[in-house]
């Protein structure tokens, strides 16, 4: 299968991993990066895999959603409290999972489905790659 990847980097958010027995428990931010591996059914007229300046689309979520955030898991017991103290100070994300694992597989299904409905399903999403502070990463992938 033909394939390629694109990579969205230096985004500053936050999270908290509220079940960790450290220091990650405690709000605290990371400049990331997304890489996302893109597959299709047939190349498009240019034969490309995606066209990379038509997706514009990615990038204007990411900053719609995460730039500046901070990402809270779903059952994280102080998100309300601490979203209510401050309601002007919070740009919040809620996801199953704030790890670099949950939003690798979290990303995986926002991603895919933006770039199947901009491509007519033609295109799509194989894995998405979350790199914290360029140290640290996980990859969902759809292949293995």
């Amino acid at each position: 299968m033909l394939t390629c990847r694109k990579t969205y980097a230096d985004i500053p958010f936050a999270h908290r991993q509220h079940r960790h027995d450290g220091h990650c428990a405690l709000i605290h931010g990371h400049n990331w990066a997304f890489t996302l591996t893109f597959g299709c059914s047939a190349t498009d007229a240019n034969g490309f895999v995606v066209d990379f300046g038509k997706l514009k689309f990615l990038r204007e979520w990411i900053n719609t959603h995460l730039d500046h955030a901070c990402v809270f898991n779903a059952d994280d017991p102080l998100r309300a409290t601490l979203l209510a103290a401050a309601p002007d100070a919070w740009k919040s994300y809620v996801v199953e999972s704030c790890s670099c694992e949950g939003l690798a597989r979290h990303l995986h299904g926002v991603f895919d489905a933006l770039v199947r409905e901009h491509t007519g399903g033609r295109a799509f999403v194989l894995a998405v790659e979350v790199i914290e502070d360029s140290k640290n990463s996980a990859t969902w992938d759809v292949r293995s």
